[in-house]
């Protein structure tokens, strides 16, 4: 059994490489959760199935995304997000990244 380390952590604010929207990440799947049916809608370039996901929050479109992680990199620009779920879900901004609410022990 191969095991898959995420490139990216729950706060981590990043930009889309093709789509070029900003968003900050709420949840990691280690590898694609969704339907055969999305991911032929949705996906241009055919991401690996077998590498991690991401659930984000989309800057300043209030939306979702679910996203690839070799379609993501960091963002360099310090700014916040904004969305409407971003203090429901986290409790400070450090540049670059969110701290969440609340953290398991």
């Amino acid at each position: 059994m191969t095991i898959l380390y995420a490139g990216f952590n729950i706060g981590d604010v990043i930009v889309h490489k093709e789509q070029k929207f900003r968003g900050v990440i709420i949840d990691v799947d280690a590898d694609f959760q969704g339907t055969d049916d999305w991911y032929d809608q949705y996906t241009t370039n055919q991401p690996s199935k077998v590498a991690p996901w991401y659930h984000v929050l989309v800057d300043e479109e209030g939306s979702m995304a679910y996203v690839a992680e070799q379609n993501i990199y960091v963002d360099s620009t310090d700014m916040e997000i904004e969305h409407p779920m971003v203090d429901d879900i986290f409790a400070d901004y450090e540049p670059g990244h969110y701290l969440p609410k609340q953290t398991i022990n």
